[in-house]
């Protein structure tokens, strides 16, 4: 009986479960939306919303705690820097979708994403768009001139036995 056990187990130890969860809530900040199974999705949802408050606070204990749940450095700097700064609730960040039944295996798949999520998006991408260059406009192409046959020595063709016995007879 599991009478007042927390949390779900996702068929995995300890250890392995931890590092899913890290990995599953270091590519929610990375992408702002992933899709994952209901359970996984439910399950990073509160570890995720743990570090998105703790960013919210902003100071350096705030930073180090975070690091404890996802030591990832270039993740929490970019969830300090770049996405805390831009979400405006106090609590309710995430959100669970439930999508469809994954082939295979029927499990129940859902996105786990951001509410703010095309907010987000657009004040992530803005950074981006500005360092890129304009894109060059692509000439048409023009039609390739026919290759010049080389011009090297061709191939003999293989002596065969009947050519040979015709040969050996010019000979004598």
């Amino acid at each position: 009986m599991r009478h007042k056990v927390a949390g779900r187990g996702l068929g995995r130890n300890t250890n392995h479960r931890k590092a899913l969860l890290r990995n599953l809530v270091t590519a929610l900040f990375d992408h702002l939306k992933i899709e994952t199974t209901v359970a996984k999705a439910k399950e990073a949802r509160k570890l995720a919303e743990k570090v998105i408050t703790l960013a919210r606070k902003g100071d350096l204990a705030a930073r180090r705690l975070a690091l404890s749940h996802i030591p990832n450095k270039d993740m929490v700097r970019k969830l300090f820097i770049e996405v805390a700064p831009k979400i405006e609730r106090t609590s309710g960040y995430l959100r669970v979708v439930k999508t469809r039944f994954r082939s295979g295996d029927n499990s129940d798949m859902a996105i786990l994403e951001f509410v703010d999520y095309d907010v987000l998006k657009g004040a992530v991408a803005a950074p981006k768009a500005e360092t890129e260059e304009k894109p060059k406009k692509k000439k048409a192409k023009e039609p390739k001139a026919p290759k010049a046959e080389k011009a090297s020595k061709t191939a003999k063709p293989k002596r065969t036995a009947k050519a040979a016995e015709e040969k050996d007879k010019d000979k004598k």
